[in-house]
């Protein structure tokens, strides 16, 4: 058992202990979902709700042991298995996160978790994008377009720079996050930052690809 499959158990574990700690100090409803002006819209019961993170942690885990596997030969995962390892932990530390987010809300309702969970989550995503540039073609992780998949060249390319957009976009959604501005300006921002940083990489890679080939710099297995 690899040592990142051994920290992600006792990810989960950690989360199942810590709400089966706190469970009999819960209200009968907790919440589960916040809106863009920071305000409670989705609430549940305190058993489901208790169960959902832990349960999709869970499930998560398996589906992320078994795409290596269900990989076609050619665009294997082994060239990068160590930060796709990477990849998944910092997933399952971001719900670990959600889950104490959800428990600290349930127990004191006055706790402004709009600005906790923007700032997690942007973080996330500056670490998942300080990892994009060590990803190879593959079909489960990265920027997959027909272009990227179809060129290793496009492939690298597109990936460095959407390593850049997701850093910068996590680091203004945080900054967003943190110097007090009110939910909404702050929810806007860091959604069209990500936005921005997610679809910019899908049309550069049209436009590096096209480029290439008018000029019949296509690697040669490219075709």
């Amino acid at each position: 058992m690899s040592r990142s499959l051994l920290v992600s158990i006792g990810l989960i574990a950690a989360v199942i202990i810590m709400s089966v700690a706190v469970y009999p100090s819960l209200p009968d409803r907790i919440p589960i979902h916040w809106n863009i002006r920071g305000e409670i819209d989705g609430w549940s019961a305190k058993l489901w709700g208790v169960s959902l993170i832990p349960l999709m942690m869970f499930v998560l885990l398996l589906i992320f042991r078994a795409l290596p596997w269900l990989s076609p030969k050619q665009f294997t995962l082994s060239s990068f298995y160590s930060t796709y390892e990477f990849i998944v932990l910092i997933i399952l530390s971001y719900l670990a996160y959600m889950q104490g987010v959800m428990l600290w809300t349930a127990i004191d309702p006055k706790f402004d978790a709009s600005r906790v969970i923007v700032g997690g989550m942007c973080l996330m995503f500056a670490a998942l994008g300080n990892l994009l540039g060590k990803i190879r073609r593959n079909f489960w992780v990265g920027i997959r377009t027909p272009w990227t998949i179809a060129s290793e060249r496009v492939w690298n390319t597109t990936h460095r720079l959407a390593a850049k957009l997701f850093v910068c976009a996590g680091a203004i959604g945080f900054v967003a996050a943190v110097v007090g501005l009110p939910p909404m300006p702050m929810f806007v921002i860091m959604l069209s930052a990500i936005l921005f940083a997610s679809l910019f990489p899908v049309a550069y890679s049209l436009y590096l690809y096209k480029v290439l080939e008018s000029r019949g710099e296509l690697d040669r297995n490219d075709n």
